[in-house]
Order: C-alpha cells, then sequence, then structure tokens
C-alpha cells in the first residue's frame, strides 16, 4: 500500500549474467525487493517477468505493473514511468542482466527520478564490466569503459588504436565490449590492430559455469585458439 504524502523509492535492480540460479551470485536484499515491488521498469516484459520469477518464485505475476525500456521507448513517455513513485509507490529497474544504469538504458530514469526528488537506492549485483576489471590484473585505480565500439572495419580499427594511445598515454585500463554474435571479428581486428606488447584481457561467461578470464599480451594471444561466438564476453587493453 502506498503511504500518503510520501514518495516512492526507485530501486536499481541487477539480475544475473546468465542461467545460473539467481541466489548463487544475488544477495537476499534482491529477493526482498522483488517481493515488496509490484511497479517495474524493464528492457523486455517476458524476460523481467521469468526473472522475477526465478528470483521469488511466490511473487503474484498478475499483480505486476510493468513499463518497457529499450531504444524503441519514446524519450516523452519516460517521465510518467515514475508516477508511481510520486504516488508513494517503490518501482524496480530491472535490467536484462548485471547492473542497471551501467551500459543500460536504465541511467535516462534515474536521471529523471533526481530531477524529480525521488530516492534512488542501488542494490548489489554482479557487473561483468567490474568483475572483468578486478580479474583482469590491470589498472583499477584509472579505467575507461567505451561501451561498443563501431561495426565499421575501418572505423573500428582506428577506436582500437586510440583505445591503445590512450591507454599508453594515460596509463589507463581501456574497457569495451561487442555484441556476442560479433566477438570474434572484433577479436580478430585486435590481433590485427595492437601491439604484440599490449596486454589484453578476455572475460566471458562470468560467473557462469564456462567462465573463462584471462590476460595476455597480444602475442601470447596470437597463440591461442578461443571460441566467443555468442558468449557475453569484455575486453580490457592496457598497453
Amino acid at each position: 500500500m502506498a503511504a500518503k504524502n510520501i514518495k516512492g523509492k526507485l530501486y536499481l535492480i541487477p539480475t544475473t549474467l546468465g542461467e545460473n540460479e539467481p541466489l548463487e551470485v544475488l544477495p537476499i536484499a534482491i529477493k526482498r525487493a522483488i517481493e515488496n515491488i509490484d511497479f517495474y521498469i524493464v528492457e523486455n516484459e517476458k524476460t523481467a517477468r521469468r526473472a522475477i520469477s526465478k528470483i521469488s518464485s511466490k511473487k503474484s505475476q498478475p499483480s505486476l505493473h510493468i513499463e518497457i525500456l529499450n531504444k524503441y521507448t519514446e524519450e516523452q513517455a519516460i517521465p510518467d514511468y515514475l508516477n508511481p513513485c510520486l504516488e508513494g509507490y517503490d518501482i524496480g529497474i530491472l535490467s536484462e542482466a548485471g547492473c542497471p544504469g551501467i551500459a543500460d538504458p536504465g541511467a535516462d530514469v534515474v536521471k529523471i527520478a533526481h530531477e524529480k526528488g525521488i530516492q534512488v537506492v542501488p542494490l548489489v549485483g554482479p557487473s561483468s564490466i567490474f568483475l572483468a576489471l578486478m580479474a583482469s590484473g590491470m589498472n583499477g585505480q584509472n579505467f575507461a569503459f567505451k561501451g561498443y565500439l563501431p561495426i565499421d572495419s575501418a572505423e573500428r580499427k582506428k577506436a582500437i588504436k586510440k583505445m591503445e594511445k590512450t591507454s599508453l598515454d594515460q596509463n589507463q585500463s581501456q574497457i569495451c565490449i561487442e555484441t556476442p554474435y560479433r566477438n570474434d571479428k572484433l577479436l580478430a581486428e585486435m590481433m590485427k590492430t595492437l601491439s604484440n606488447t599490449t596486454s589484453l584481457c578476455i572475460a566471458c561467461d562470468i560467473t557462469l559455469a564456462t567462465e573463462y578470464i584471462a590476460t595476455k599480451t597480444i602475442s601470447d594471444w596470437k597463440k591461442t585458439s578461443l571460441n566467443l561466438h555468442k558468449r557475453p564476453a569484455i575486453f580490457i587493453i592496457q598497453a
């Protein structure tokens, strides 16, 4: 029940990075939040309902009020998604994988929540970006996340060269991701473009049984056979 004259809170609710059991990688606070929240902002309703059901099997699905936030969402529609908070109800932003707001459209909602004076509550959960950096042995004091690199081969090559130069000039770890079915193409481009002495960390299937994390020089990666096709992966460069 909503509290009179008191705004609800916006909870940022992480989800698993794959098909493992939720409570293997998510704290009990996530389960408690799911059980107490009926309003959600998600990227995909079907997968969100499935995630909610896996985390709390007793949660009533008919009671859920779900708004969709993805690349097709009209910008002017987003502020209305927070109306339940203004009426005293808590809202949860649920990512497709990992933490909302990190390489995720949820940041747009969070920005508006701050403008409306709504308290934002980030909950603890797995972020593939930070877990990869933790395990890479690379600079965790100075790093930059570059997101997705250009699809065009020539532009992607320029971006990779620029990341390597920035890493060398600033002693900065450079982190990027790719759509899983294009991972092997990106890795091949990195092999051609980066210096043999540059270090590259590849971290894929993080927290899953098939997890693979390794940091090697490009020279050593050229001697390694690795299939990354359709495996969620993080790439970190340190020159």
